[in-house]
């Protein structure tokens, strides 16, 4: 049997609701076994209140629409019954509103009247038209007014340059086509204003963003800079603009916060003022604002702290500032068209180039710490490598690396003269004694010592030296490190770095120790003994400097046959010291004889001498015995001529106790006394207290004191008279002035106890000889004057 389906048509149903305004129609589909139709919508607001259902089945059999419609018949009854109820409920309301609704159809047709005949329809409809068309009106200007709303400047700085754009539609494009309405003219009126609002909301964007990267910038150039010692010189990429990215923000201004070295600060203020400046026709002002601006923030960065000097963290924060400041502008240089030109730049890092070397050579000649003069070479050269990165030229900072090297020296001199100044201090200027092998060893393993003779003897020996001599060596070899640590990152060739460590070495050399050998030998507390371990000292040190120039060789991997290697100077300095040394030597061992002469106590009127020389002079002539003794260390030379100079010194000391002017009077029996002393003294340089001298050499030191006390003790005048001048003559080195002089001396001019007394008693002839010999004494003395 094959499928049947019913539609129902529309019924129409009665108000339920009693309202008289609304017909509910139900309607029935096809193939559902049951539907329901939705709530009925009255005009009256009653919503809801019927539901009304409709049903289709499929017949299958014959009897099938009659049941249905049976069924149906009773749903309706049911249906009608419950209206009934819903009317009965609400009659009274009902009531209420067909009597309203009356009074509304009167008025409606008293107006319905005055329409028709007092008013023309056209007129009426025009009315209409027109308040349909400014209901039109005022929904596309609330429309307007909630778009123009995101084009108001607000914490949404975002939307700037969106707004600009929006304005500028605005202007160009939709307000001419609506321009005879007066809102229109407002809006055009107010647009300017928003712009300039814009312009001033974005300035003061860009102005909080140069006052955070002001209070910042030694953030961004620390960041900067920590990546440079990472990375070796020769592999240093350029890094322009790797460092500054942007990072975070608020909705209002610039809000700084330091990541990491790839991500740092946030720009968008400047790109976002400069949009704005740009779309305005404005950016030539922001330009020369933003350039002005930059030009006062970097020479506050340039000044910097009074007491910088003091810590390295002073340096390092000025560092840090500047390089943040480069860092900054290289971003804009190149992240931005023309905000700031490579000219520009380069005008500020030549000015500020400037500062910071005038700057850097004032306080870093305040600093006496090399530690710290070493640390500032570091951040310079980190400094340069940093921002030669960049772009910038450094070849300036370079060169003035070299005269903060030259201060460094001169801080290591100053430090190492206090080091050497302790090690004389402390040296006992006795040689090293060593009782065993690991002793002797740990000596030679600081200072390169060899000598056949002291190796083949037994312990426990002596080395010649002093303590100070390996502790100087060593200390030279430190200072050498030291000078080294400066050269290293300043890309120089190895050449270079050789150069510069000898030269600074020959200053140490030449200047330092030089300096605190010649101070040590003229302190008063060294003595002949120290005087001699000096001497001894620096001959060692000498033949030590080819060492060291080896040792410089080495730890800077230059061949010694390199053309204009620098050799050091330290011969000329140990030579100079020991030449000092010797002088000094000289001059004590006269001031000791000095010191033994004032001890001499001559009774210049005895009658005859003691027959044994004066105790003073024998004191003297041990002493210098045992002094020369000392001297067998001394080179060959130095030993002889402190020898020899002691002689003359004694010679002449002697010859002037002799001829004291105030020395009136003089006896014979003192003359035979002092010739007893003057006998001592040529047995003592016959005696070779130091070896080397060639016969009678060192006796010569006598000769003129032998020859005036032989001719007195001889009474010889008429030999020297008669061979005066003559080249063979007995008493050549007798001056007649001095053997005028000891004569008067010997006169009667007292008339008694004199001792010529006995010459006019015995034989007056003699007497007159001495007067004649007066005579010609003074003559030859006299003819000496006129032809000098």
């Amino acid at each position: 049997m094959g499928e049947t389906s019913v539609t129902f048509g529309a019924r129409p149903f009665t108000d339920a609701c009693g309202c008289g305004l609304l017909r509910i129609y139900l309607c029935s589909g096809v193939g559902f076994p049951e539907c329901c139709i939705p709530p009925g919508h009255h005009s009256c607001g009653h919503m809801g209140r019927l539901n009304w259902s409709a049903s289709c089945y499929y017949f299958r059999e014959p009897n099938a629409h009659k049941r249905f419609m049976e069924k149906l018949d009773a749903r309706i009854r049911n249906h009608d019954r419950e209206i009934e109820k819903m009317c009965n409920f609400h009659h009274q309301g009902f009531v209420d509103a067909i009597t309203e609704l009356l009074k509304v159809r009167a008025d409606a047709e008293k107006l319905m009247g005055f329409t028709l005949f007092d008013l023309p329809l056209c007129k009426v409809t025009a009315q209409t038209e027109e308040v349909i068309r400014c209901r039109i009106q005022q929904r596309n200007m609330a429309t307007t007014v909630e778009k123009l709303q995101l084009c108001i400047p607000g914490e949404m700085t975002w939307l700037y340059y969106s707004a600009l754009k929006t304005m500028e539609q605005l202007e160009n494009i939709y307000i001419p086509r609506v321009s005879q309405y007066r809102f229109c003219q407002i809006m055009a009126e107010t647009l300017p204003k928003l712009r300039e609002e814009i312009k001033e909301i974005s300035m003061s964007d860009l102005k909080d963003f140069l006052e955070s990267i002001r209070k910042h910038s030694d953030k961004i150039g620390e960041t900067a800079m920590r990546q440079v010692p990472n990375t070796p010189p020769s592999q240093r990429p350029e890094r322009r603009g790797s460092i500054i990215k942007k990072c975070s923000c608020n909705l209002v201004g610039f809000l700084f916060k330091v990541l990491t070295a790839q991500d740092l600060v946030d720009f968008s203020p400047v790109y976002r003022c400069l949009h704005i400046y740009t779309v305005l026709g404005d950016r030539e002002t922001f330009e020369n604002y933003y350039r002005k601006q930059r030009k006062k923030q970097a020479r506050l960065v340039l000044q910097p702290q009074s007491n910088m000097h003091e810590t390295v963290e002073g340096y390092r924060k000025y560092f840090n500032q500047i390089v943040g400041f480069f860092v900054v502008e290289d971003h804009i240089l190149h992240a931005t068209q023309g905000l700031v030109t490579r000219a520009f730049t380069d005008e500020l890092w030549n000015m500020a180039l400037s500062k910071i070397i005038a700057v850097l050579r004032t306080h870093s000649s305040y600093c006496n710490d090399p530690d710290l003069v070493l640390e500032l070479k570091n951040l310079i050269v980190i400094f340069a490598d940093t921002l030669q990165g960049y772009g910038f030229p450094v070849n300036r900072l370079f060169d003035l690396l070299f005269e903060v090297r030259d201060q460094y020296n001169e801080t290591l001199l100053k430090k190492w003269a206090l080091v050497f100044r302790d090690i004389f201090e402390q040296d006992n200027y006795s040689p090293i004694p060593v009782e065993n092998e690991e002793e002797y060893k740990a000596v030679v393993s600081r200072f390169p010592f060899h000598d056949a003779e002291i190796e083949k003897q037994q312990f426990p020996k002596k080395l010649p030296m002093s303590q100070s001599v390996p502790q100087i060596y060593s200390q030279v070899k430190e200072f050498i490190y030291a000078s080294l640590k400066f050269s290293e990152s300043l890309h120089r060739s190895s050449t270079e770095i050789d150069d510069m460590l000898r030269k600074s070495t020959n200053l140490l050399l030449t200047r330092t120790l030089s300096s605190c050998l010649q101070n040590l030998i003229k302190k008063p507390h060294i003595g002949l003994t120290e005087l001699v371990q000096i001497i001894i000292n620096t001959t060692h040190l000498e033949h030590a400097c080819k060492y060291l120039e080896d040792f410089i060789t080495n730890i800077t991997n230059v061949s010694p046959e390199t053309v204009h290697t620098t050799r050091l100077y330290g011969l000329s300095t140990f030579k100079d010291a020991r030449h000092a040394a010797e002088g000094e030597i000289y001059t004590k061992l006269n001031q000791k004889i000095d010191e033994f002469i004032q001890l001499a106590d001559y009774e210049w009127g005895m009658a005859e001498s003691d027959g044994r020389a004066s105790g003073y002079l024998m004191d003297l002539i041990n002493f210098l015995r045992s002094t020369f003794q000392v001297f067998t260390h001394l080179p060959g030379k130095v030993a002889q001529t402190a020898c020899m100079s002691s002689c003359k010194h004694l010679a002449t000391s002697l010859m002037q106790m002799l001829l004291d002017t105030e020395l009136k009077q003089i006896s014979m029996g003192a003359i035979q006394q002092f010739n007893l002393d003057v006998m001592q003294c040529e047995l003592f340089a016959s005696s070779e207290p130091v070896p080397g001298f060639q016969g009678d050499t060192l006796q010569l030191a006598f000769i003129d004191l032998r020859q005036l006390l032989d001719l007195f003790m001889v009474w010889d005048w008429s030999t020297y008279l008669a061979d005066y001048g003559q080249p063979t003559s007995k008493y050549l080195r007798v001056n007649p002035s001095t053997a005028l002089a000891l004569l008067e001396k010997m006169k009667d001019t007292s008339k008694k106890n004199n001792i010529f007394s006995q010459f006019r008693k015995n034989d007056r002839d003699k007497q007159k000889l001495i007067e004649t010999v007066v005579k010609q004494l003074r003559s030859l003395v006299n003819g000496m004057s006129q032809h000098s």
